[in-house]
C-alpha cells in the first residue's frame, strides 16, 4: 500500500501547535485518521484540549481549585497566630 501521509495544511496546523503536536505523538491513532479523514481535524482539536486540560471550564476549576487552597492557607495561619 502506498504511504500515508497528512495533507500539507493539516500537517501545518499541528507543527504550529506544541499540544497538538505532542497529542499526536501519543496518540498515534489520529495520523492514520487524519491521513484518511482531514476533515477530523476540528474533533482532533478538541480532543487534544480535553487530553491537555485547556477547556475553559478545566481553567476556571482550577483557578477555583488555587483560590480555595490559598483561602484555606490563610486560615490556618491566622488561626496559628491568634493560638499563642
Amino acid at each position: 500500500g502506498r504511504s500515508e501521509s497528512l495533507r500539507q495544511d493539516i500537517y501545518e496546523l499541528i507543527e504550529a501547535d506544541e499540544d497538538l503536536l505532542s497529542f499526536l505523538r501519543q496518540q498515534p491513532i489520529w495520523y492514520r485518521r487524519l491521513c484518511r479523514n482531514p476533515q477530523d481535524f476540528s474533533k482532533f482539536d478538541t480532543e487534544a484540549k480535553y487530553f491537555f486540560k485547556k477547556t475553559i471550564p478545566d481553567r476556571v476549576h482550577q483557578l477555583s481549585n488555587s483560590v480555595q487552597m490559598a483561602s484555606m492557607m490563610v486560615s490556618m495561619f491566622q488561626s496559628m497566630n491568634t493560638g499563642e
